[in-house]
Formats: C-alpha cells, structure tokens, sequence
C-alpha cells in the first residue's frame, strides 16, 4: 500500500465513485485501485447516500449529471450528513449555474471536467486527502490546546495554597509542551528532507542532489542577509523541487537536459508546475511551491511561460535556479560532460543577467571563494556502528551508498536509533560513515 492511500492511522483511505454511466466508474476504478485505494462505486445518488449509511467514506467524486438526484443534491445531502467527506464534483458539460450550485450548496473541495487528465486527478485526490488528513490533526491539536487552557483556567482559579503546589508543575509542563512543539518542528522538516530523498531514489544520478541543493540555498540566502523564514522557505523549495520528476518517463531522465530533443525537452520543463500542484493544497508549502513553480524561469524573461522576469520573479527561485544548475553542472544532468565545481562557477558566471540574477551570483561567487568559512568548528570523530552509544549527536547525515538518507544531522542518537543502523549494515553488506562530536 502506497504512503498517498493511507491514512494517518495507516488505513486504506476509501473513496466513493458516483456516475450513472458504468464506463466511468470503470475507468476511475482502474486508476485509482493500483494506488492502494478502497473502492466503492455507486451509479445513483440514493444509492451513493446508502452506502454512506453504512460505510466510513473519506472521499467522493460525484457526476454532475444524473437522473433523479444531480451531483450538487448529492453532494448537498452528503455535506449535512457527512461534513468530514471530501466532496469532488465530476462534469462533462459546461453548465456554470449547476456548478456554481453544488460548489455553494455542497461546499465542494474541487470540480473536475470531463475527460479528465488521469495524473490531474490522481495529484487533486491525493492533495485532498492530504488536506484532509491536516484538517483533522489541526482540530485534534487545537482541542488538546482548549483542554489544557480549561486546565489553567481551574488552576487559577483555586485556592493559593494549591496554585503554589502547582506551580512547579506548570512549569515542567510548558516547558515540555515547547520542548515538543521544536520537536514538532523539526520532525516536520525532517520528514520534507526524508521524502526528497525519496523522490530520488528512482535514478541513481540525481541521489543526494535536493539536499546539496537545499544546503547551498540556505548559504547563499545567508550571505544575502535574507530573514530564517525565508531561508527556511527556500531550503524547503530546494528540497521538493524535483517531485514533478516523479511522473516523468524515463527517457527524459536517462539523458542529459541539453541532449533531450525539443519535443521532450517541452515536457521536461512541466516539472515544476507539476511539483506546485502537487504542493498547493497543503497551506504551510504554499510558499515553497511558489518557488518551485518559477525556479526555472530566466532572469532576463527568455522562454519564461509565466511572463515573469528580473525582479518580478521570487528573489528565492532566482537563488534556486543558481544552487540547483551549480550542483546540475557537476552531476551531468544539464550537458553531456560532468563539470568540476570551478567549471560549474564560471558556466553560473557566464550566465550572469540573462539565465540567472546578476544580484545571486555575485553573492554566490562570494561564497564559494569563501566556502572555508563553513566548516565545522566543533571537533568530529569518524566511528564505526559498534562503537555508538545513547547520547551521541551526529555532525553529518548519515546517507547510504545508493544516496539514501538514513539520519539527519544533529540527530541524537538512542538506542533504537542504534540498532537500527547496526540491522541496516547487516543487511545491506555496507558500512556507513558515521561522524559525532565524541567517541
């Protein structure tokens, strides 16, 4: 089962398909179970409200057109019985009063025309169970928040002598409720680090690339001065702006960008309208994506689909477009030669205010021709699996062979942690390069 058809509690997320015309349900059937998805289907409204009687439902897509009940009653009855569905209408007629009627009336997250582009479809599902899902834990934490505040509330309102006792406590509680919200913050980020490198497993050229990308973002957002939300937006860019290549043939990745004919050249240049797509439903990566979407448009307007050009583009994709041909150049994934990094600057360089933002790469330039001043202060210790301990912070991720990331840095290492690493290089045969502050 696919992470995309699961819920939080790990659960097949199940969706109801309602069209009166078998061939359509057909059609959603075949694209939508490969992915790991429960299905239903019913081919009426009475007969899609039955089922909802009678089973747990995350999500319909619904006809506009059908007989005896359309689309925006069924979706209308189903919003007052079932708030928590995700409601999505189907048409194949351009009739804007009824679909204005059920988006009001059913409150619906999207409507989709029909023919319906299959990789569209799939990307709205997933962005709506994503949401879903968010929603969900969203109330479940605010609720846990209004518990506690209640909590306070009767705390101050008690006797002195108590509010004394409590004090103490209150206090270890806030600080583990910060503890945990840093916490929260930081698995989150880890989590967009893990699924970058996910994206790239798929070919072995790019491994490792998101992550090179998202160190060089934050450097050189650094050196420009820019405030820790929007380096932390831009290195977050960084990280996702290649799952749009999720969907793409492989023919488009075997070869280098500059040796694509034109044709695919055009669809490889899709990917980053893609990924924004991908990303848009989900409000905390709305400024990311935004980057994603521009991060291959030129300074100087050249080809741009968006009309976008100098200073009008996101100041964060003209510093990813810099950081992610830089690392491109060396890989080979741009021309048919891999470039050495003082080959990739001067090709950076060269492009000054026509590909890229004359403004990043002089900050870039800087960088590089101060790139010592990056290294680690704190001494580093290179140790074997069997000589970790509890307690042990790590200096570098810890990545496999094949670029996977196992661990990130500054990850403090426990015992589950641990064996973990030691199962892992049983397994696989390899040894890890694994460095810390102390042995």
């Amino acid at each position: 089962m696919s992470k995309e058809a699961a819920s939080p509690a790990g659960n097949p997320a199940t969706l109801l398909f309602v069209d009166d015309e078998a061939n359509i349900l057909a059609a959603l059937k075949r694209l939508f179970r490969p992915l790991g998805y429960n299905i239903l289907t019913a081919e009426s409204g009475a007969e899609a409200l039955a089922l909802l009687e009678q089973q747990t439902v995350d999500l319909v897509i619904c006809d506009m057109r059908m007989p005896a009940m359309n689309g925006a009653e069924v979706l209308e009855r189903a919003r007052a019985r079932w708030p928590d569905v995700v409601r999505i209408l189907l048409t194949g007629y351009s009739d804007l009063d009824s679909t204005v009627a059920a988006i009001n009336r059913g409150e619906i997250y999207r409507y989709i025309a029909k023919p319906w582009n299959d990789n569209d479809i799939v990307l709205t599902v997933r962005g709506a169970l994503e949401r879903k899902y968010l929603l969900a834990e969203k109330q479940r934490l605010e609720a846990l928040t209004l518990r506690q505040n209640e909590e306070l509330k009767a705390l101050n309102a008690s006797l002195e002598d108590k509010v004394r006792q409590r004090t103490e406590e209150l206090r270890v509680a806030l600080n583990s409720l910060e503890q945990a919200h840093v916490q929260l913050q930081k698995d989150y980020f880890s989590t967009i680090q893990v699924f970058a490198n996910l994206t790239e497993l798929r070919k072995g050229a790019i491994a490792g690339h998101s992550r090179r990308v998202a160190q060089l973002c934050r450097n050189i957002a650094q050196r420009m001065h820019l405030s820790e939300t929007d380096t932390r937006n831009i290195e977050t860019a960084a990280l996702l702006h290649n799952i749009g290549k999720i969907g793409l043939p492989d023919r488009l990745l075997d070869k280098p960008y500059m040796e694509l004919p034109y044709a695919e050249r055009t669809e490889f240049d899709k990917h980053p309208l893609r990924a924004a797509a991908a990303l848009m439903a989900l409000d905390p990566l709305l400024k990311a994506s935004e980057l994603i979407r521009h991060h291959r448009d030129h300074y100087n307007g050249v080809g741009n689909s968006s009309g976008l050009r100098g200073e009008s583009l996101p100041l964060g994709a003209r510093i990813l477009l810099v950081a992610s041909d830089y690392d491109a150049l060396q890989q080979g994934l741009i021309g048919p030669d891999k470039l050495s990094p003082k080959q990739a600057l001067n090709m950076i360089v060269s492009g000054s205010n026509m590909r890229y933002d004359p403004t990043v790469v002089d900050a870039f330039r800087e960088l590089m021709s101060h790139d010592g001043s990056y290294a680690p202060v704190a001494p580093e210790f290179m140790v074997t699996s069997a000589q970790l301990h509890e307690g042990m912070l790590l200096t570098h991720d810890v990545v496999a062979g094949n670029g996977m990331l196992l661990l990130l840095k500054d990850t403090t290492l426990n015992a589950e942690r641990i064996r973990e690493i030691r199962e892992f290089e049983k397994t696989t045969g390899e040894q890890l390069n694994i460095s810390t502050h102390s042995i």
